[in-house]
């Protein structure tokens, strides 16, 4: 069982907002985050306990949640769980099941599940190759996007899959020293 931690549910977003304004828009990592940012369409929600199983459980209310209120209102959500999974396995491993609940609850094809960790390492990378920082956030982090609206997305950015690709070379451009001077960690906001 983890220790009990520290950090709040307000430091816990605060800390992620700081991320996604420094990191994912500040360095154009996803360039579909901006617009549903600034129109307010990001619903926050923090999970404090240690109970990956019960995150399972949070991760569908907020599924349902997505589901039933309008895209114009909630385009989507993170859900921020500082204190479970602090293992990047046992958290790859945990997006295999959330997935898979995901898809037997009927959001198949709805909604799609995007994660970020602290400790995230693409596989045949080293724990401290920049270009895993394209997926690391202060906490592990579940992200909850509308299918609809990553195709109108795409649609509009005619590069799409070229972004993984600029990404590496941005995050290589910008280095360790870079990365760690965007300030993006735990405890950055406080």
């Amino acid at each position: 069982m983890n220790e009990p931690s520290t950090v709040t549910a307000e430091l816990a977003e605060a800390d992620t907002r700081r991320w996604l304004e420094r990191a994912v828009i500040g360095l154009n990592l996803c360039p579909f985050a901006k617009a549903v940012h600034v129109r307010g369409q990001i619903h926050y929600a923090v999970y404090l306990p240690s109970d990956a199983a019960e995150l399972i459980e949070a991760l569908l209310a907020e599924a349902r949640a997505l589901h039933h209120i309008g895209a114009a209102e909630r385009d989507t959500t993170l859900l921020i769980a500082p204190n479970t999974l602090a293992d990047f396995f046992d958290f790859n491993d945990f997006i295999g099941r959330a997935e898979r609940r995901l898809a037997r609850e009927g959001f198949e094809g709805e909604l799609q599940l995007a994660s970020f960790h602290p400790h995230f390492q693409f596989a045949g990378t080293e724990a401290d190759d920049i270009t895993n920082a394209t997926n690391r956030a202060p906490y592990p982090t579940l992200h909850l996007l509308r299918e609809d609206s990553l195709d109108r997305a795409v649609e509009a950015f005619p590069d799409a899959e070229e972004i993984f690709g600029r990404n590496m070379e941005k995050l290589e451009a910008l280095g360790a020293d870079g990365w760690a001077a965007l300030d993006v960690g735990p405890g950055a906001a406080r």
